[in-house]
């Protein structure tokens, strides 16, 4: 026996609209936490960020603005530390920041230590600082993991490794990273297509390493 078109009709009305109110109900969500997550409510304004080309005598001319605290003159205010990283007395020996820094952050093996938010642009920024290994680890093959950390549209933080550093081959001293490019693929859930990054710095395969002063070129193609 054949059902009533009218029946049929009115099932499909129903499951359109359960269907609708169900992906309303997920965008809301998305947008909501998007709004509310640690990182876009920890985001200090995206305007007037001061620059410099603190990397110009290795001929790299691009304008960076500092991280909050990445020259570690105070005590690491705004950072996250563990595993035994701590800021130090040492500067990296370039000072670029100013003649009178004299600290910086040492991370040990195992250890880690994440920078404030910052606002970047999704036009490919780069980010960049000075390293050097106190310590080496077994044979020599300690290095240091740096990865952004993001969020998605459900406001959850993820992270994407970036870049590694590993010892000069001719210098056992304080020497600028390559540029490291954080991933354009992350999501503008700020105004003005910005969006709210953080970075993680980590100490692995033993050793020590130190960190100072460090830059992001939060809108390299200008």
């Amino acid at each position: 026996m054949g059902k009533d078109p009218q029946v049929l009709t009115g099932r499909m009305k129903l499951r359109i609209c359960s269907t609708a109110a169900v992906a309303l109900t997920a965008l809301s969500v998305g947008a909501t936490s998007a709004s509310a997550g640690l990182l876009a409510n920890s985001a200090p304004s995206c305007d007037a960020q001061p620059v410099s080309q603190p990397f110009a005598p290795w001929l790299d001319y691009a304008s960076y603005t500092p991280l909050s605290g990445g020259g570690f003159e105070g005590s690491g205010d705004g950072w996250t530390m563990s595993g035994g990283a701590r800021v130090a007395a040492g500067n990296e020996s370039y000072k670029v920041a100013g003649a009178s820094d004299a600290r910086s952050m040492v991370i040990p093996s195992g250890g880690s230590a994440t920078s404030p938010t910052i606002c970047v642009g999704l036009e490919h920024p780069t980010m960049r600082f000075f390293a050097k290994r106190n310590a080496g680890g077994l044979l020599g093959l300690s290095s240091m993991n740096v990865e952004v950390l993001f969020e998605n549209s459900l406001g959850l933080v993820n992270s994407l490794p970036i870049g590694v550093v590993t010892p000069p081959l001719l210098s056992s001293g304080w020497q600028p990273t390559l540029p490291m490019t954080v991933l354009a693929n992350l999501l503008p859930l700020l105004p003005g297509a910005h969006t709210p990054v953080a970075f993680r710095f980590s100490t692995v395969a033993g050793g020590e390493w130190a960190i100072d002063d460090a830059y992001v070129d939060p809108y390299q193609r200008r």
